[in-house]
């Protein structure tokens, strides 16, 4: 039996390509490379294509013995959405349907899904669990709440299992240094300090100090992309074992706000790090903490290496190689 990974030369995708090969899963990573880095790719068959052609993956499922699917190939910048919501539609929620239509093809019906914190939209709780209310506000968070509605009717109607994986803030990098963020253009809070740092960027904006928190900032929960990662490992081993859909967290249950990040940044590369103040962005809410709990006890789920300190270290050694690289 073999695993495919949809968009398994993304960032969140490799590192977990990288656990599925440690522990034991023969990987086939299919990508279109639109996003998606051939650097980071460290084991598994390798099939280009794209999910928006059905028939450019219909032959993979033909030609291997595929027993689960991993999908992680979405479109995932909040503010894009806004702009195009067209795009974010046709391609979330277009590709993610036709990837189902194939898997009952083939009579696969394991699947773990990479979804977002985005679906649950302003929390009336902290820290949110999965029973939150889900009422996304902003186009990217709905493609993520559309598919998990889909889900629900895939098991319901044709027994598609599934997990689904509410990310919090992916952060950080692989231990070993070979894997990390590449994202063009980036988005994500600490790669864009660490490449301010090392010259890679001219100016860091620090978009919104009006919110209703300690500092001003907003405030996440980070969480390190290899104990993600491993989470993916873990559901589909429960997947394949219990046959049972489940919605569930990731997230550490601790939040930083920016301006901590940025004094953690700065102690851990003894730089000063000098920034421009922004209105906050549209669809920016003031502070997302996940409750850990479900996933620690279903399954079995349990964070090596999401301390701040190890999140900051890891980014910073894999974005100084990456920088060298150029120079």
């Amino acid at each position: 039996m073999k695993i495919l990974v949809a968009g398994g030369a993304g960032y969140i995708g490799s590192h977990t390509v990288k656990e599925l090969i440690k522990d034991g899963f023969e990987v086939i990573i299919f990508d279109n490379f639109s996003t998606g880095k051939k650097e980071l790719i460290t084991g598994g068959e390798v099939v280009e294509g794209d999910l928006l052609d059905k028939e450019s993956f219909r032959k993979v499922f033909k030609s291997h013995n595929i027993g689960a699917v991993l999908h992680f190939a979405s479109l995932i910048q909040v503010g894009e959405s806004y702009v195009n919501p067209q795009k974010y539609y046709l391609h979330n929620l277009i590709s993610s349907l036709n990837l189902l239509e194939v898997m009952l093809e083939a009579e696969v019906k394991n699947f773990v899904f990479s979804s977002s914190a985005a679906v649950y939209g302003i929390p009336e709780q902290i820290p949110i669990c999965e029973s939150h209310p889900l009422n996304p506000f902003n186009p990217y968070g709905l493609t993520k709440y559309f598919v998990e509605k889909i889900l629900q009717d895939y098991d319901r109607a044709y027994g598609l299992k599934f997990i689904s994986l509410r990310y919090f803030n992916a952060a950080g990098a692989d231990p070993e240094g070979n894997l990390g963020e590449m994202h063009e253009p980036e988005t994500h809070l600490l790669p864009n300090l660490l490449l301010f740092l090392l010259g890679e960027k001219e100016n860091f904006d620090l978009f919104g100090v009006d919110f209703p928190t300690s500092d001003g900032t907003a405030v996440r929960d980070y969480i390190h992309v290899t104990d993600l990662a491993k989470a993916h490992v873990l559901a589909l081993t429960k997947l394949l074992t219990s046959s049972q859909s489940e919605f569930i967290n990731l997230g550490t249950n601790k939040g930083y706000s920016v301006l901590e990040i940025i004094k953690k940044t700065e102690g851990f590369t003894g730089r000063k790090i000098h920034y421009r103040t922004m209105p906050k962005r549209r669809g920016d809410v003031p502070v997302l903490l996940a409750s850990k709990e479900k996933a620690e006890k279903l399954l079995g789920w349990h964070l090596y290496y999401s301390n701040i300190e190890t999140i900051i270290e890891t980014a910073w050694n894999w974005h100084k190689k990456i920088v060298s690289r150029k120079s």
